[in-house]
Formats: structure tokens, C-alpha cells, sequence
């Protein structure tokens, strides 16, 4: 195949102010830091592939204002492919990011209805052309038609949802890996824990791996029937933007880089630390590690235990 990585869904301007502590209602505090920075779900994904070494492709829709030129701009500077962008008359989805100095975020978002992609403009070709396919779940129709076509060229597919949208189950009926954060598991199953949360997911929509995100209390797996906890590495974190797609890019890269034969654990122990490290700098993307420094952060944390 052409690529190793297909990243599919949305990309984002983000606005990312920094402050000393979240104001409460009805005050007003001063900015410490303003910055504009590339984000969006499956572009942080796809970058993070890119800096761990993997020949990568990014599909999805760029607005025609400065923020679109930018943020493609930015995907093409790390080597991404964009072949299989569109380009709307629309503005680029953009988010207002507010973080604190403990490393707290707010995010207060805009997304055109424009920028959506009809499941009838996803070209089947270059969705399938990775080695494996890694989607959010912001238009779950398209994302269902990319992963079904991913499936039918043999590419696995990784799934990054973070709550209810509408046809969701067509779209996670098509995934093989299928990775929420910690309030999606339980608000879709209704489910008392997290851990029966993932069997019924996996009961209902037959993915291989069911995994949770869950910040600081790192992840929960549900593999053949057994479950995986991974801690989070400890970090004095800055920015919390892009922790998520950093733990699935790290995942999807470590799984390429150690093979299907690899343990579970191992794959899931390099995601955390790729997600630890992102936390490490202002944005969704400015932290995102290479192989060599998520290799030294594990190498680390693995001597410390042995001691």
C-alpha cells in the first residue's frame, strides 16, 4: 500500500489562551500566553503518526479563510499527504482554547455546517489506501463508508469517539480498534463501571479492541476477554489539548512499529507515554514526540519501576 496511515475526519484552527486559573463566572482575568495552533481530532492523530515515523494521509475538509490556509499549511510541513482533502467555501472549524497553569482546559468550538463531509463525496480509493485507518467519529456516516472500504482492502480500522452523534452504531459496527474517552463507554451502554462498559461494547459491535482513556488514571483495555489498566505516565503537564489523539496516534503507530504479534500492554504503554509527552507543550500538536523520545520516556519509567 501506498501509505501506512490514513487519517480521517476533521482538522481545527485553535486559539489556545493561557491564563493563571479559570475565571469564575461574571470576572475577568488577563492573558498570560495567545497563540494559534493546528488541532482537530483526526489531523492531531495523523501528526502524531507522521512524528513517530509512519508515511501518512490526511482526508478531510479545509474552509477557504486564512485559518484552512494554515492549518494545511501546517499538515503539509510535517509530510502529511492531502490528496484527498476538500476544500469548501466556508470557514475552517476553529476552537477557542482556554488553559489554566495547572494544565485545565476549556474548549468553546464553531464548525460551519459546510464543513461536514457527505458520505457521498468520500473517495473510496485514497481512504484505503493505508496500511491502517484511523477516524474520529465527527461525521460518522462518511467515517462509516471510509472504514468499510479501509475493511474490504484489508486495513484495519481505529475509531476516536468522544460522545453521542447520530448513526454512530453503522460507523462502529466497521471498526476493529475502537477507542472512547471515559464518559462515552458508560453513556452509550449505560453500564455501573467502566469495565463492563467495554464488554458491552464489544458484545455489540464486535471490535477486536475496546479501549477507555481516562486522563490521569491512564487506560482501560478489553482485549480476548481480558482486561489491561495502563497508568499514565506522571508529567508536570502544561496543556491537556491533543492528549487523546496523541494516545491514539501513539497506539496506531506502536502497533505498525511492533507488529500484530506484539502484546497488547506494549502497544498501549507507548500510547501513554505519547500522550504524556504532548501534554508537555501549549496546543494539540507543538508535543507531539518522535519514536526516540517516547522510546526514552518508557525506558525511563521501566527502569524506575525495576529499582
Amino acid at each position: 500500500m501506498s501509505f501506512d496511515v490514513v487519517g480521517f475526519g476533521q482538522n481545527s484552527l485553535d486559539l489556545v489562551a493561557v491564563v493563571a486559573e479559570h475565571p469564575p463566572a461574571d470576572s475577568s482575568v488577563p492573558v498570560e500566553e495567545l497563540v494559534r495552533l493546528p488541532g482537530g481530532e483526526a489531523a492531531t492523530a495523523t501528526v502524531a503518526c507522521a512524528r513517530l515515523g509512519w508515511r501518512t494521509r490526511y482526508v478531510g475538509t479545509f474552509g477557504s479563510d486564512e485559518a484552512g490556509h494554515r492549518v494545511e499549511d501546517a499538515l503539509r510541513g510535517e509530510g502529511i499527504d492531502l490528496a484527498g482533502v476538500r476544500r469548501v467555501d466556508a470557514p475552517n472549524r476553529f476552537a477557542f482554547i482556554l488553559v489554566d497553569r495547572a494544565g485545565h482546559r476549556t474548549v468553546i468550538w464553531h464548525r460551519d455546517p459546510l464543513i461536514s463531509m457527505p458520505p457521498g463525496e468520500v473517495n473510496t480509493e485514497i481512504v484505503a489506501s493505508g496500511r491502517l485507518l484511523v477516524t474520529d467519529a465527527i461525521d460518522p456516516d462518511a467515517a462509516a463508508v471510509a472504514a468499510r472500504a479501509a475493511r474490504r482492502a484489508g486495513a484495519p480500522t481505529l475509531v476516536d469517539i468522544d460522545r453521542e452523534r447520530p448513526n454512530v452504531d453503522a460507523l462502529l459496527r466497521e471498526v476493529d480498534i475502537l477507542i472512547a474517552n471515559a464518559t462515552f463507554p458508560l453513556s452509550h451502554t449505560g453500564a455501573a463501571s467502566t469495565g463492563e462498559a467495554l464488554q458491552r461494547l464489544q458484545r455489540l459491535y464486535g471490535s477486536a479492541v475496546v479501549i477507555s482513556t481516562l486522563g490521569e488514571e491512564g487506560s482501560l483495555a478489553l482485549c480476548d476477554g481480558r482486561e489491561i489498566h495502563t497508568p499514565a505516565f506522571a508529567v508536570d503537564a502544561v496543556d491537556t489539548t491533543g492528549a487523546g489523539d496523541a494516545f491514539r496516534g501513539g497506539f496506531a503507530a506502536s502497533w505498525l512499529k511492533l507488529g500484530a504479534s506484539a502484546r497488547l500492554d506494549t502497544v498501549l504503554e507507548y500510547a501513554s507515554a505519547a500522550a504524556a509527552l504532548n501534554c508537555l507543550a501549549i496546543g494539540a500538536q507543538t508535543g507531539l514526540a518522535n519514536w526516540d523520545e517516547v522510546l526514552d520516556l518508557v525506558t525511563s519509567a521501566r527502569q524506575v519501576r525495576s529499582n
